[in-house]
């Protein structure tokens, strides 16, 4: 049977390699619905002719017109805004690739988890921002909620949660990003072009950031919290620069269970769209001959304060890592258009929790609300500690 599909960040790194997979697939085995971008109308565009999907939809209402004359006479309908991106979510479809990045994605990930359907989550901020909400509204609508990160999904892959007392400890991997090494005098005149090269993965300009500042190990810890059944002091992040393990299990009776594979996304999100089978996708082969050896080492948190601030944001609950992730977001934006040092990203996220503390968000206005000040405060702290302009 075809099984219906959107995307929800098709422009991105992992937008672009889910529709990768569609195309190399066998005709008829998928049918594109939506695909939703940020501002990129040609892209949009090209992408939408090539997958023959229903509609095309922008974020960013100014590309509408362009969006259209690129669609002409293609029978694709054109649409642009807030209003048409949730539209767009909300269409029933047997999978939805939730990939837009950031907290801007939360709002169109509940609006495709409330028809159901399978739901392939790459966007690690909504369950950071708002994890009781998005999981609750997955058990609500029956939808199946599949993780894409590389690390959880390889962490679902190894996961036996039958009895989740016989789980000793869960491990995701961190390549250590391009500072991995690096002097904090390195580290503190870093530029956003040296904090972009990532040494393994190939990644849009946030994740890359995060990946520096290994922020995205916080995310993704405070992420693995509310997807497996372990406690945050089972949950354990070790450097592997080889990228080769990209996360492990630990049983009660010694047994750790790893999957490895080579440093591309298509493999997990692979994973995801044939699941609860697999699909051969044409991906380097890991080989461990030629790769030789695997490195372990435990994250330098003097270094890196992100995992630490992670964890005090998990212990505090939903309110701070709410903080955390707008903090982190404003931080990032204002490290790229250098205003902001490259270790200062890490001061305003962790003076924007101490000042806010860890306010109720049990709803989404609330937390939207929140994601506001966490914003505002940041922004203020930041242009304390900014750079000039």
């Amino acid at each position: 049977m075809t099984k219906t599909i959107s995307i929800l960040g098709a422009t991105g790194s992992v937008g672009r390699s889910t529709m990768a997979l569609l195309e190399a697939a066998p005709e008829g085995a998928f049918a594109v619905e939506a695909l939703v971008a940020g501002r990129d109308a040609s892209a949009l565009a090209a992408a939408a002719r090539r997958l023959r999907a229903k509609v095309a939809v922008l974020a960013d209402p100014s590309g509408l017109t362009a969006l259209r004359a690129a669609l002409a006479s293609s029978g694709i309908e054109a649409a642009a805004g807030e209003a048409a991106v949730l539209e767009a979510a909300s269409r029933p479809v047997d999978w939805t690739m939730a990939a837009i990045v950031g907290a801007a994605g939360l709002k169109p990930t509940l609006a495709a988890l409330r028809h159901g359907g399978t739901l392939a989550l790459a966007n690690k901020e909504a369950l950071v921002c708002a994890g009781a909400i998005v999981l609750r509204e997955a058990r609500g609508s029956g939808a199946t909620l599949l993780p894409v990160d590389s690390e959880h999904n390889a962490i679902f892959q190894a996961l036996d949660a039958r009895d989740p007392a016989m789980i000793e400890r869960i491990v995701i991997t961190a390549s250590g990003g391009p500072f991995r090494t690096a002097t904090e005098a390195e580290m503190r005149a870093a530029t956003p072009e040296t904090a972009l090269r990532h040494p393994v993965w190939s990644m849009g300009a946030k994740i890359s950031i995060d990946s520096a500042t290994m922020f995205n190990k916080g995310l993704e810890l405070i992420e693995a919290a509310r997807l497996f059944p372990v406690p945050e002091e089972r949950l354990e992040v070790l450097v592997h620069p080889q990228s080769a393990v990209h996360g492990m299990v630990q049983y009660a009776d010694g047994s750790l269970l790893a999957q490895l594979g080579s440093p591309d996304m298509r493999t997990p999100i692979a994973h995801a769209l044939a699941w609860p089978e697999r699909m051969k996708v044409e991906v380097p082969r890991l080989d461990l001959a030629a790769l030789a050896r695997l490195e372990f080492f435990a994250p330098d948190e003097s270094r890196f304060p992100a995992l630490r601030l992670a964890r005090q944001a998990l212990r505090a609950g939903q309110g701070a890592t709410t903080i955390l992730n707008a903090a982190n977001e404003l931080a990032v934006e204002r490290f790229l258009s250098r205003r902001l040092g490259f270790l200062d990203i890490a001061r305003v996220v962790e003076e924007t929790m101490e000042r806010l503390g860890n306010p109720d968000v049990s709803s989404l206005d609330a937390v939207l609300a929140l994601d506001s000040e966490a914003r505002a405060e940041a922004g203020r702290i930041a242009g304390r500690l900014g750079l000039a302009a």
